[in-house]
Protein backbone atom coordinates (compact mmCIF):
# COMPACT_ATOMS: atom_id res chain seq x y z
CA UNK A 1 0.00 0.00 0.00
CA UNK A 2 1.65 3.44 -0.51
CA UNK A 3 0.09 6.81 0.62
CA UNK A 4 -2.89 8.00 -0.43
CA UNK A 5 -5.33 11.18 -1.00
CA UNK A 6 -7.51 11.39 1.37
CA UNK A 7 -11.55 13.07 1.57
CA UNK A 8 -12.21 14.37 4.93
CA UNK A 9 -16.25 13.84 5.11
CA UNK A 10 -17.11 14.85 9.01
CA UNK A 11 -15.50 16.29 11.82
CA UNK A 12 -17.47 14.47 14.59
CA UNK A 13 -15.48 12.48 16.74
CA UNK A 14 -16.58 9.73 19.45
CA UNK A 15 -17.00 11.36 22.85
CA UNK A 16 -14.63 10.01 25.16
CA UNK A 17 -11.94 8.31 22.91
CA UNK A 18 -9.74 6.53 24.43
CA UNK A 19 -6.09 7.90 22.10
CA UNK A 20 -3.37 6.74 23.96
CA UNK A 21 -4.37 3.67 26.73
CA UNK A 22 -1.02 3.92 28.06
CA UNK A 23 -1.72 1.99 30.98
CA UNK A 24 -3.53 -1.60 30.98
CA UNK A 25 -5.97 -2.07 33.99
CA UNK A 26 -6.17 -5.37 35.64
CA UNK A 27 -9.78 -7.34 35.89
CA UNK A 28 -11.12 -6.65 39.28
CA UNK A 29 -13.71 -9.14 40.96
CA UNK A 30 -13.70 -12.64 40.66
CA UNK A 31 -12.20 -14.11 38.16
CA UNK A 32 -14.21 -16.43 35.67
CA UNK A 33 -13.43 -19.75 34.42
CA UNK A 34 -14.28 -19.70 30.69
CA UNK A 35 -14.79 -23.31 29.32
CA UNK A 36 -12.33 -25.02 27.58
CA UNK A 37 -9.27 -22.30 27.73
CA UNK A 38 -6.40 -21.90 30.44
CA UNK A 39 -5.63 -18.81 31.97
CA UNK A 40 -2.06 -18.50 33.50
CA UNK A 41 -3.00 -15.15 35.05
CA UNK A 42 -2.57 -16.09 38.26
CA UNK A 43 0.71 -18.07 38.12
CA UNK A 44 2.54 -17.25 41.17
CA UNK A 45 6.37 -16.31 40.31
CA UNK A 46 9.23 -18.82 41.23
CA UNK A 47 11.01 -17.96 44.55
CA UNK A 48 14.52 -17.18 42.96
CA UNK A 49 15.91 -16.58 39.40
CA UNK A 50 18.17 -19.07 38.28
CA UNK A 51 19.93 -15.97 36.35
CA UNK A 52 21.83 -13.16 36.71
CA UNK A 53 20.70 -9.44 35.46
CA UNK A 54 23.59 -7.05 34.51
CA UNK A 55 23.12 -3.59 33.40
CA UNK A 56 25.12 -2.70 30.39
CA UNK A 57 23.78 0.30 28.98
CA UNK A 58 20.53 3.09 29.15
CA UNK A 59 18.04 4.02 26.72
CA UNK A 60 15.24 6.24 26.75
CA UNK A 61 12.03 4.01 25.89
CA UNK A 62 14.14 1.26 23.79
CA UNK A 63 11.53 -1.12 21.62
CA UNK A 64 13.18 -3.75 20.35
CA UNK A 65 17.24 -5.07 19.58
CA UNK A 66 18.44 -7.33 17.06
CA UNK A 67 22.13 -9.02 16.70
CA UNK A 68 24.38 -8.36 14.03
CA UNK A 69 26.98 -10.99 12.89
CA UNK A 70 29.86 -9.27 14.91
CA UNK A 71 27.74 -9.76 18.08
CA UNK A 72 26.98 -6.01 18.06
CA UNK A 73 23.27 -4.97 18.64
CA UNK A 74 21.40 -2.79 16.74
CA UNK A 75 18.73 -0.67 19.45
CA UNK A 76 15.74 1.36 18.56
CA UNK A 77 14.24 3.90 20.88
CA UNK A 78 10.72 4.52 20.38
CA UNK A 79 11.35 8.61 20.63
CA UNK A 80 13.57 7.98 17.33
CA UNK A 81 16.90 7.00 17.69
CA UNK A 82 18.67 3.94 16.22
CA UNK A 83 21.42 2.65 17.76
CA UNK A 84 24.74 0.35 17.11
CA UNK A 85 25.25 -0.85 20.88
CA UNK A 86 28.59 -3.09 21.83
CA UNK A 87 28.15 -6.18 24.70
CA UNK A 88 29.63 -3.57 26.92
CA UNK A 89 27.79 -0.77 26.17
CA UNK A 90 29.11 1.05 23.84
CA UNK A 91 26.71 3.52 21.63
CA UNK A 92 27.11 4.59 18.40
CA UNK A 93 23.95 6.63 17.07
CA UNK A 94 22.95 5.24 13.11
CA UNK A 95 21.96 8.65 11.33
CA UNK A 96 19.21 8.68 8.52
CA UNK A 97 16.77 7.06 10.96
CA UNK A 98 13.31 7.93 9.47
CA UNK A 99 11.16 11.03 10.97
CA UNK A 100 8.59 9.00 12.93
CA UNK A 101 5.67 10.29 15.38
CA UNK A 102 6.30 9.64 18.83
CA UNK A 103 3.11 9.95 20.81
CA UNK A 104 1.43 7.56 23.35
CA UNK A 105 2.29 4.02 21.80
CA UNK A 106 3.70 5.45 18.76
CA UNK A 107 7.65 5.96 18.09
CA UNK A 108 10.41 3.99 16.37
CA UNK A 109 9.33 0.00 17.22
CA UNK A 110 10.81 -2.99 15.40
CA UNK A 111 13.97 -3.61 13.94
CA UNK A 112 14.70 -6.91 12.05
CA UNK A 113 18.11 -8.25 10.30
CA UNK A 114 17.04 -9.77 6.95
CA UNK A 115 17.39 -13.36 6.40
CA UNK A 116 20.09 -12.48 3.89
CA UNK A 117 21.90 -10.02 5.73
CA UNK A 118 25.45 -11.60 5.07
CA UNK A 119 24.95 -10.53 1.65
CA UNK A 120 22.48 -7.51 1.26
CA UNK A 121 23.10 -5.65 4.99
CA UNK A 122 19.21 -5.14 4.43
CA UNK A 123 17.90 -3.87 7.94
CA UNK A 124 13.94 -3.62 8.62
CA UNK A 125 12.10 -1.55 10.91
CA UNK A 126 8.77 -0.57 11.74
CA UNK A 127 7.15 2.38 12.83
CA UNK A 128 4.88 5.17 12.90
CA UNK A 129 5.08 7.51 10.30
CA UNK A 130 3.41 11.12 10.09
CA UNK A 131 0.73 11.66 7.95
CA UNK A 132 -0.60 14.57 6.17
CA UNK A 133 -4.08 14.21 7.53
CA UNK A 134 -2.77 14.07 10.82
CA UNK A 135 -1.65 11.25 13.58
CA UNK A 136 0.25 8.59 11.40
CA UNK A 137 0.21 5.05 10.62
CA UNK A 138 2.37 1.83 10.51
CA UNK A 139 5.38 1.60 8.12
CA UNK A 140 7.60 -1.27 6.87
CA UNK A 141 10.71 0.05 5.36
CA UNK A 142 13.92 -1.57 4.60
CA UNK A 143 17.86 0.04 4.48
CA UNK A 144 20.96 -0.83 3.71
CA UNK A 145 23.63 -1.12 7.46
CA UNK A 146 26.75 0.65 6.66
CA UNK A 147 28.95 0.08 9.20
CA UNK A 148 32.40 2.31 9.92
CA UNK A 149 34.78 3.05 12.40
CA UNK A 150 33.04 4.74 15.08
CA UNK A 151 30.04 5.71 12.71
CA UNK A 152 26.88 4.16 11.06
CA UNK A 153 24.04 4.85 8.98
CA UNK A 154 21.12 3.72 7.44
CA UNK A 155 20.97 3.92 3.35
CA UNK A 156 18.69 3.81 0.93
CA UNK A 157 15.89 3.40 3.11
CA UNK A 158 12.38 2.71 1.34
CA UNK A 159 9.08 2.30 2.99
CA UNK A 160 7.92 -0.69 1.46
CA UNK A 161 4.66 -1.29 2.91
CA UNK A 162 2.63 1.02 4.38
CA UNK A 163 -1.17 1.77 6.22
CA UNK A 164 -1.79 5.05 4.44
CA UNK A 165 -5.07 5.91 6.61
CA UNK A 166 -3.39 7.97 9.21
CA UNK A 167 -5.16 8.83 12.36
CA UNK A 168 -5.63 8.42 15.99
CA UNK A 169 -4.70 5.19 18.48
CA UNK A 170 -2.10 3.48 19.56
CA UNK A 171 -1.54 -0.26 18.90
CA UNK A 172 0.71 -0.40 15.67
CA UNK A 173 1.83 -4.33 16.43
CA UNK A 174 4.89 -3.83 14.83
CA UNK A 175 6.52 -7.09 14.75
CA UNK A 176 8.06 -9.05 12.16
CA UNK A 177 8.45 -12.74 11.82
CA UNK A 178 10.37 -14.13 8.84
CA UNK A 179 9.45 -17.59 7.32
CA UNK A 180 11.66 -20.42 8.17
CA UNK A 181 12.53 -20.27 4.19
CA UNK A 182 13.67 -16.54 4.61
CA UNK A 183 11.96 -16.11 1.26
CA UNK A 184 8.54 -14.28 3.00
CA UNK A 185 8.10 -12.07 6.11
CA UNK A 186 4.96 -11.67 8.27
CA UNK A 187 4.15 -8.15 9.73
CA UNK A 188 1.64 -7.74 12.74
CA UNK A 189 -0.75 -4.81 12.30
CA UNK A 190 -2.50 -3.99 15.45
CA UNK A 191 -6.52 -2.33 15.88
CA UNK A 192 -5.26 1.11 16.55
CA UNK A 193 -7.89 1.10 19.04
CA UNK A 194 -10.71 0.99 16.31
CA UNK A 195 -11.80 -1.98 17.15
CA UNK A 196 -14.01 -3.01 14.41
CA UNK A 197 -11.32 -2.25 11.41
CA UNK A 198 -9.68 -6.16 12.64
CA UNK A 199 -13.08 -7.90 10.86
CA UNK A 200 -13.37 -5.41 7.71
CA UNK A 201 -11.14 -7.38 5.00
CA UNK A 202 -10.66 -4.30 3.26
CA UNK A 203 -8.12 -2.52 5.83
CA UNK A 204 -5.24 -4.04 6.99
CA UNK A 205 -5.85 -3.05 10.95
CA UNK A 206 -6.33 -5.96 13.39
CA UNK A 207 -4.43 -8.42 10.68
CA UNK A 208 -1.28 -10.77 10.20
CA UNK A 209 0.09 -9.54 6.76
CA UNK A 210 2.12 -12.46 4.77
CA UNK A 211 3.93 -10.08 2.48
CA UNK A 212 7.52 -10.61 0.11
CA UNK A 213 11.10 -9.39 1.21
CA UNK A 214 10.12 -6.42 -1.19
CA UNK A 215 6.97 -5.91 0.62
CA UNK A 216 4.44 -7.12 -1.93
CA UNK A 217 1.57 -9.53 -0.99
CA UNK A 218 2.90 -12.79 -0.81
CA UNK A 219 1.95 -16.39 -3.19
CA UNK A 220 0.06 -18.54 -1.70
CA UNK A 221 -2.27 -16.09 0.82
CA UNK A 222 -5.78 -17.13 1.26
CA UNK A 223 -6.90 -14.38 -0.60
CA UNK A 224 -4.33 -14.33 -3.25
CA UNK A 225 -4.56 -11.90 -6.13
CA UNK A 226 -7.91 -10.15 -4.73
CA UNK A 227 -8.10 -6.70 -4.19
CA UNK A 228 -10.49 -4.71 -1.88
CA UNK A 229 -12.68 -1.52 -1.78
CA UNK A 230 -11.26 1.75 -3.57
CA UNK A 231 -12.09 3.41 0.02
CA UNK A 232 -12.81 2.68 3.91
CA UNK A 233 -13.78 4.61 6.55
CA UNK A 234 -11.71 6.10 9.40
CA UNK A 235 -12.97 6.48 12.58
CA UNK A 236 -11.21 7.56 15.42
CA UNK A 237 -10.30 5.19 18.77
CA UNK A 238 -14.56 4.21 20.57
CA UNK A 239 -14.90 3.71 24.45
CA UNK A 240 -15.33 0.37 24.04
CA UNK A 241 -16.62 -2.56 21.53
CA UNK A 242 -20.02 -1.76 21.68
CA UNK A 243 -19.69 2.25 20.54
CA UNK A 244 -17.47 1.42 17.77
CA UNK A 245 -20.23 -0.41 16.12
CA UNK A 246 -21.73 3.06 15.41
CA UNK A 247 -18.46 5.43 15.87
CA UNK A 248 -18.50 8.13 13.54
CA UNK A 249 -16.87 7.92 10.59
CA UNK A 250 -14.21 11.42 10.14
CA UNK A 251 -12.84 10.95 7.21
CA UNK A 252 -12.71 8.54 4.13
CA UNK A 253 -9.24 7.27 3.02
CA UNK A 254 -9.25 6.17 -0.72
CA UNK A 255 -6.44 4.14 -2.15
CA UNK A 256 -4.17 5.21 -4.73
CA UNK A 257 -3.77 2.60 -6.92
CA UNK A 258 -5.59 -1.37 -5.82
CA UNK A 259 -6.17 -2.05 -2.36
CA UNK A 260 -3.85 -4.97 -1.72
CA UNK A 261 -5.36 -5.60 1.69
CA UNK A 262 -7.38 -9.06 0.87
CA UNK A 263 -4.51 -10.33 -1.02
CA UNK A 264 -1.98 -9.52 1.68
CA UNK A 265 -3.80 -10.78 4.87
CA UNK A 266 -2.69 -14.11 6.42
CA UNK A 267 -5.19 -14.06 9.75
CA UNK A 268 -7.78 -11.62 11.32
CA UNK A 269 -9.63 -10.72 14.15
CA UNK A 270 -6.55 -9.64 16.16
CA UNK A 271 -6.12 -6.40 18.86
CA UNK A 272 -2.51 -5.26 20.03
CA UNK A 273 -0.06 -8.26 18.15
CA UNK A 274 3.19 -7.47 19.85
CA UNK A 275 4.82 -10.62 19.88
CA UNK A 276 5.14 -13.17 16.87
CA UNK A 277 7.67 -15.93 16.41
CA UNK A 278 8.64 -19.46 14.30
CA UNK A 279 8.73 -22.43 16.74
CA UNK A 280 11.04 -24.85 15.67
CA UNK A 281 8.65 -26.91 14.03
CA UNK A 282 8.02 -23.94 11.63
CA UNK A 283 4.39 -23.32 13.54
CA UNK A 284 3.83 -19.16 13.70
CA UNK A 285 2.80 -17.98 16.92
CA UNK A 286 1.57 -14.84 18.07
CA UNK A 287 1.03 -13.02 21.32
CA UNK A 288 -1.07 -9.94 22.05
CA UNK A 289 -2.61 -7.86 24.43
CA UNK A 290 -5.97 -8.21 25.59
CA UNK A 291 -7.88 -5.14 27.39
CA UNK A 292 -9.05 -5.81 31.26
CA UNK A 293 -7.69 -9.27 31.14
CA UNK A 294 -7.63 -11.67 27.80
CA UNK A 295 -3.65 -11.52 26.83
CA UNK A 296 -3.63 -13.76 24.34
CA UNK A 297 -1.28 -17.08 22.98
CA UNK A 298 -2.07 -18.17 19.61
CA UNK A 299 -1.32 -20.73 16.97
CA UNK A 300 -1.28 -19.05 14.04
CA UNK A 301 -3.16 -20.68 11.10
CA UNK A 302 -3.73 -19.64 7.33
CA UNK A 303 -6.99 -17.66 7.06
CA UNK A 304 -8.19 -18.10 10.31
CA UNK A 305 -10.09 -15.53 12.34
CA UNK A 306 -8.98 -14.78 16.10
CA UNK A 307 -12.22 -13.12 16.58
CA UNK A 308 -11.52 -9.75 17.81
CA UNK A 309 -13.19 -7.70 18.79
CA UNK A 310 -16.01 -10.24 18.75
CA UNK A 311 -15.21 -12.01 21.42
CA UNK A 312 -12.64 -12.21 24.09
CA UNK A 313 -11.65 -13.49 27.29
CA UNK A 314 -12.57 -10.47 29.43
CA UNK A 315 -14.13 -6.78 29.69
CA UNK A 316 -13.82 -3.71 27.86
CA UNK A 317 -11.58 -1.01 29.94
CA UNK A 318 -14.44 0.57 31.16
CA UNK A 319 -16.61 -2.55 32.12
CA UNK A 320 -18.46 -3.04 28.98
CA UNK A 321 -18.67 -6.93 28.39
CA UNK A 322 -17.26 -8.51 25.33
CA UNK A 323 -18.44 -11.95 24.45
CA UNK A 324 -16.77 -14.63 25.33
CA UNK A 325 -14.64 -17.23 22.77
CA UNK A 326 -17.42 -20.08 23.70
CA UNK A 327 -20.37 -17.85 22.22
CA UNK A 328 -18.34 -18.30 18.47
CA UNK A 329 -17.03 -21.89 18.28
CA UNK A 330 -16.32 -20.43 14.65
CA UNK A 331 -13.46 -18.29 15.45
CA UNK A 332 -9.97 -19.12 16.97
CA UNK A 333 -9.68 -19.40 20.95
CA UNK A 334 -6.35 -18.78 22.35
CA UNK A 335 -3.73 -21.78 23.64
CA UNK A 336 -2.95 -19.77 26.22
CA UNK A 337 -4.70 -16.64 27.79
CA UNK A 338 -3.69 -14.35 30.69
CA UNK A 339 -6.41 -12.83 33.52
CA UNK A 340 -4.79 -10.86 35.48
CA UNK A 341 -2.49 -9.66 32.55
CA UNK A 342 1.09 -9.74 32.40
CA UNK A 343 1.43 -7.16 29.64
CA UNK A 344 3.54 -8.80 27.31
CA UNK A 345 6.33 -7.00 25.36
CA UNK A 346 7.63 -9.77 23.16
CA UNK A 347 7.46 -13.41 22.25
CA UNK A 348 10.68 -15.56 21.22
CA UNK A 349 11.74 -18.95 20.77
CA UNK A 350 15.06 -20.10 22.75
CA UNK A 351 17.23 -22.02 20.69
CA UNK A 352 20.85 -22.10 22.96
CA UNK A 353 22.11 -24.41 25.32
CA UNK A 354 22.95 -21.84 28.15
CA UNK A 355 20.20 -22.51 30.07
CA UNK A 356 19.38 -26.37 30.66
CA UNK A 357 16.11 -27.20 29.49
CA UNK A 358 15.31 -24.28 27.54
CA UNK A 359 15.94 -25.43 24.49
CA UNK A 360 12.74 -24.59 22.19
CA UNK A 361 10.90 -23.27 24.43
CA UNK A 362 8.91 -19.80 24.34
CA UNK A 363 10.23 -16.70 26.31
CA UNK A 364 7.14 -14.42 26.88
CA UNK A 365 9.01 -10.73 28.22
CA UNK A 366 5.99 -9.16 30.51
CA UNK A 367 5.79 -5.47 31.87
CA UNK A 368 2.91 -5.44 34.01
CA UNK A 369 4.04 -8.71 35.67
CA UNK A 370 7.76 -7.67 35.68
CA UNK A 371 8.29 -10.76 34.38
CA UNK A 372 10.15 -13.20 32.40
CA UNK A 373 7.48 -16.47 31.58
CA UNK A 374 8.76 -19.67 30.07
CA UNK A 375 6.40 -21.43 27.82
CA UNK A 376 6.65 -25.10 27.59
CA UNK A 377 5.23 -25.47 23.67
CA UNK A 378 5.04 -29.04 21.82
CA UNK A 379 3.42 -29.13 18.38
CA UNK A 380 0.06 -27.09 18.72
CA UNK A 381 -0.06 -27.08 22.58
CA UNK A 382 1.48 -24.96 25.11
CA UNK A 383 2.11 -25.24 29.17
CA UNK A 384 3.69 -22.45 31.37
CA UNK A 385 6.72 -23.88 32.54
CA UNK A 386 8.37 -20.94 35.60
CA UNK A 387 7.44 -17.33 35.67
CA UNK A 388 10.39 -15.18 37.52
CA UNK A 389 9.41 -11.48 38.78
CA UNK A 390 12.55 -9.67 37.99
CA UNK A 391 11.44 -6.65 39.43
CA UNK A 392 11.55 -4.24 35.78
CA UNK A 393 8.94 -4.35 33.16
CA UNK A 394 10.47 -5.90 30.11
CA UNK A 395 9.57 -4.98 26.71
CA UNK A 396 12.05 -7.21 24.51
CA UNK A 397 14.35 -10.39 25.41
CA UNK A 398 16.41 -11.46 22.88
CA UNK A 399 18.90 -14.62 22.70
CA UNK A 400 22.54 -13.55 22.04
CA UNK A 401 25.38 -15.47 19.50
CA UNK A 402 26.10 -17.29 22.95
CA UNK A 403 22.95 -18.64 24.12
CA UNK A 404 22.83 -15.90 26.78
CA UNK A 405 19.82 -13.48 27.09
CA UNK A 406 19.11 -9.42 26.76
CA UNK A 407 16.56 -7.95 28.08
CA UNK A 408 15.61 -4.23 27.20
CA UNK A 409 13.65 -2.25 30.11
CA UNK A 410 10.07 -0.06 29.37
CA UNK A 411 9.81 3.14 30.84
CA UNK A 412 7.07 3.34 34.04
CA UNK A 413 4.15 4.95 32.68
CA UNK A 414 4.10 8.38 32.51
CA UNK A 415 4.22 11.30 30.40
CA UNK A 416 7.57 11.86 29.58
CA UNK A 417 9.84 9.31 28.81
CA UNK A 418 12.41 8.32 31.52
CA UNK A 419 15.84 6.33 30.87
CA UNK A 420 15.90 2.26 31.16
CA UNK A 421 18.06 -0.44 30.75
CA UNK A 422 19.85 -3.07 28.87
CA UNK A 423 20.45 -6.28 30.68
CA UNK A 424 22.35 -8.88 30.08
CA UNK A 425 21.05 -12.51 31.21
CA UNK A 426 23.89 -14.85 32.30
CA UNK A 427 22.84 -18.39 34.48
CA UNK A 428 23.65 -18.84 37.80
Amino acid sequence: MKRATITALAAAMAAGAATTALAQPQATGPIPVLPGLTNLGQQKPEASLPFTMTQVATFTSPWRLAFLPDGRMIVTEKVGPVWIVTQDGQKTPVANAPKVVFKGQGGMMGVFLSPNYAKDHFVYLTYSEPQAVGGSSLALARAKLTLGSGSASLDDLTVIWRDGEGGEGGQFGAQIAFAPDGKSLFLTSGDRQRFTPAQDPDQPLGKILHLTLDGKPAPGNPMAGKTGAATVPVIDPPRNTETAKTAPVVRTYTFPGPNLTPAETWSTGHRTPYGLAFAPDGKLWELEHGPRGGDELNLIEKGKNYGWPLVGEAPNYDGVPVPTPDTRPDLQAPVLYWTPVIAPGNLMFYKGNKFPGWNGSALISGMGTKSLNRIVVTGATAKSAERWDVGHRIRDVEEGPDGTLWMLEDPPQGPAPQPTALFHVTPK
